[in-house]
């Protein structure tokens, strides 16, 4: 199976270096981000959800007009609207689009990020919403007439699959969440499970936990794994600007007045990266640990760090063990996506096609 490479686009030019100060949303930067992405020959970008920025929705249709190839991986917390608006909804962007449209679920791993939006329920039960939420959606999409559903968390009646998806059966699923109730959830509806970038052993067990409970319930989803490469000429001059970035990192969270250090993360993924991060700076050779020790972790954070033939020979060592896909964005994020085209990703698809070579030999 062929591999598949994601970006990521924010609204505004914003990283862990350099954070945000302006307005919430520039168009011009969207535009020229997504439009990078495309050249650099990404097959899609991530549009992540914030509830303290711009509505990924509407992002993803401004991407999806301002360019023509790019697939649009929208992340999307059930619950914040019901299942019938939603379905149409992302049924419409899905045809706008011509079909370049995924979803990433995503329930929530924060109790204070939910509640900015309104949403009281615990861990627990986000993902038993999430479970509910995703019948819901398919049954809609999938339908041949008016659809009733009274589950636990929503109940309408006569909803209309009018909306068509261009997608068939509907729109692809990623999965985010590492507990067991989402790893449940996933098992049950990922067509492709998504972790953030952990040492190689580390991932390899979770996949296999994660495709055991899957293959219960007749079902093989693919595998994502999310890294930020930090490349350059040289290996030397990679782990120097490894170096620079963590400076420039430790003065914006100063300056700024953010933590440092000083994280107890609450959901799965965070800390199982925190875990990792604390067994050392350096894991696996290339593995960076080191902008992922000082947020505790908090999100996809953990950099391979090399020559583009390094670090895509890496990556293939996790696609030896189950990966497929590869969510790749940087630390200076529009440059970055510029540099991985010119680079990286070539050298991503060729080293994996001599992999694949080798297996079918």
């Amino acid at each position: 199976m062929s591999v598949e490479i994601i970006g990521m686009i924010t609204a505004t030019p914003s990283s862990e270096v350099d954070q945000p100060l302006g307005d919430a949303v520039d168009a011009d930067f969207v535009r020229r981000f997504a439009q990078a992405h495309e050249r650099a020959g990404f097959d899609r970008a991530l549009v992540g959800y914030f509830s303290n920025g711009a509505e990924g929705a509407v992002v993803s249709s401004f991407i999806a007009a301002a360019t023509e190839r790019l697939g649009i991986l929208l992340a999307y917390r059930p619950g914040v609207i019901a299942p019938p608006l939603a379905a149409r909804q992302l049924a419409t962007l899905d045809q706008f689009s011509n079909g370049r449209l995924a979803l990433n679920v995503i329930s929530g791993g924060s109790d204070a990020d939910q509640q900015r939006d309104g949403d009281w329920l615990n861990h627990d039960q986000r993902y038993a919403r999430t479970d509910e939420y995703l019948d819901a959606l398919k049954a809609i999409w999938t339908a041949q007439g008016p659809i009733d559903h009274e589950g636990h968390y929503y109940r309408f009646k006569g909803a209309l699959p009018t909306v068509r998806t261009r997608q068939k059966p509907h729109i692809p699923i990623y999965f985010s969440g590492s507990s067991p109730a989402a790893i449940q959830v996933a098992a049950r509806h990922a067509d492709t499970y998504m972790l953030w970038g952990e040492p190689l052993a580390d991932f390899a067990e979770h996949v296999q936990h994660v495709r055991a409970a899957a293959q219960r319930q007749g079902r093989s989803p693919r595998v994502s794994v999310s890294f930020r490469p930090i490349i350059a000429d040289t290996e030397e001059a990679a782990w120097k600007r490894a170096a620079e970035l963590l400076e420039r990192f430790r003065e914006s969270r100063t300056r700024l007045g953010l933590p440092i250090n000083d994280h107890a993360p609450a959901n799965a993924g965070s800390q199982r990266l925190l875990a990792a991060a604390q067994r050392g700076e350096v894991l696996d050779e290339r593995l960076w640990t080191g902008v992922a020790r000082l947020t505790g972790a908090q999100w996809n954070s953990t950099a391979l760090v090399g020559t583009a033939e390094q670090v895509a020979a890496s990556l293939g060592r996790y696609w030896q063990h189950g990966a497929s896909t590869f969510l790749i964005r940087g630390f200076d994020p529009l440059d970055d996506a510029e540099l991985y085209g010119r680079g990286l990703i070539p050298a991503i698809r060729e080293h994996i096609a001599t992999l694949q070579q080798r297996r079918a030999g």
